[in-house]
């Protein structure tokens, strides 16, 4: 198999697992939190059992292969020469849009895998204290909106590298706003679309 294979293959991965952690994250910001405000305690002891366990396990284990897949095609794209084989060849600079992705990806990566899943994990296993639960469901949605939040201008930087160009420190700004902005506007009104079908 070729490196333009293997590109490919990869690409395809990352995207793929991509979509997989993203639909999770919007899922559970944009669906599942109005809908856990409508529970009762009682209510989610019966609920969340079934949907959580297996909603955080594609939910992390998205964002791990879309973050080491990530890794990979950078190495491939930018580190790669036919003659030298990996380094650092200079030959292709990474764009800032690139840059700018990685970095609120990798973020968010950590986020996943080091506060709410480990949070939500133990609230699901009951090893929370009943007076110390509601500071931990809210340090959980903290990172998780934290994280929405990142996927805007995250994802503008993923795309914006073949159609943006270089536009310095004010594309990037607009950029962060706008995704910022985009989803400030889908949070606001989650809990109040989809109400009827």
């Amino acid at each position: 198999m070729n490196m333009s294979n293997l590109q490919f293959a990869f690409r395809w991965l990352h995207v793929i697992a991509g979509i997989t952690w993203i639909g999770h994250l919007y899922f559970f910001n944009f669906v599942n939190v109005p809908l856990q405000g409508a529970l009762d305690d009682a209510a989610k002891k019966a609920v969340n059992p079934q949907l959580q366990p297996r909603a955080l396990w594609w939910f992390r284990w998205g964002a791990m292969v879309t973050f080491l897949s990530g890794l990979v095609l950078y190495a491939m794209i930018y580190m790669w020469d036919p003659v030298l084989g990996f380094g650092m060849t200079g030959l292709r600079s990474p764009s800032h849009w690139i840059l700018m992705g990685m970095l609120f990806g990798a973020i968010m990566w950590f986020n996943v895998w080091f506060i709410i899943w480990p949070t939500n994990r133990k609230i699901l296993l009951g090893q929370v204290p009943p007076d110390q639960l509601a500071a931990a469901r809210a340090k959980a949605k903290l990172f998780s909106r934290t994280n929405t939040y990142l996927s805007g201008p995250m994802l503008f930087g993923m795309l914006g590298a073949s159609h943006f160009g270089t536009h310095g420190l004010k594309g990037v700004l607009a950029v962060m706003i706008i995704g910022f902005g985009g989803m400030w506007v889908a949070i606001f009104h989650s809990d109040r679309v989809g109400k009827t079908v």
